[in-house]
């Protein structure tokens, strides 16, 4: 997926989580829908909110802002879930991204995006595709795949919790 930003122009879904806008590819996103309620699943990483029923499918919705050190996000009028497909384990997944609103789909060109930083930066790096620029702002695109890990979504059974944690928080 790193390789798409290398080859031309690229949608990416922004989204902001407090005052940093964060931008994934918009070939994973299925859609956007408001916040409702989710059934919380026991033992699981307090990231894992718990699961909503999607036309009869049970998806596990992800709090992004747990997900990075923040505090839990709260329900707003602008409070979202980005449904996406995702791949875990050679699987395709579907998972929901809770963020604190949506922005705008943005076309970003190779030369908008730098690098991930190598420091200063709050996240796990291996997160980070790259740095967008768009109007003197910068974007924060990730790699959703490595951000919901296999290890994170198989939840507690083979793991205890402490150890789920320790291997998110790695």
């Amino acid at each position: 997926m790193g390789e798409k930003i290398l080859m031309g122009t690229t949608q990416y879904l922004t989204f902001k989580l407090g005052d940093e806008v964060f931008a994934i590819n918009i070939d994973i996103v299925r859609e956007v829908l408001d916040f409702t309620s989710v059934s919380k699943v026991p033992q699981t990483p307090d990231f894992m909110r718990g699961v909503i029923n999607l036309r009869g499918n049970v998806v596990p919705v992800m709090d992004m802002r747990l997900k990075f050190g923040l505090s839990q996000t709260e329900k707003t009028v602008n409070t979202c879930v980005i449904i996406t497909e995702i791949e875990v384990d050679g699987e395709r997944t579907v998972v929901g991204a809770m963020a604190d609103s949506v922005q705008e789909v943005l076309d970003l060109e190779p030369d908008q995006i730098e690098p991930p930083p190598r420091i200063g930066s709050k996240l796990n790096i291996d997160y980070i595709m790259g740095m967008g620029k768009h109007n003197d702002q910068f974007i924060i695109i990730l790699n959703i795949d490595k951000v919901f890990s296999v290890i994170e979504l198989a939840g507690t059974k083979d793991f205890d919790l402490r150890t789920v944690k320790e291997a998110v928080n790695s």
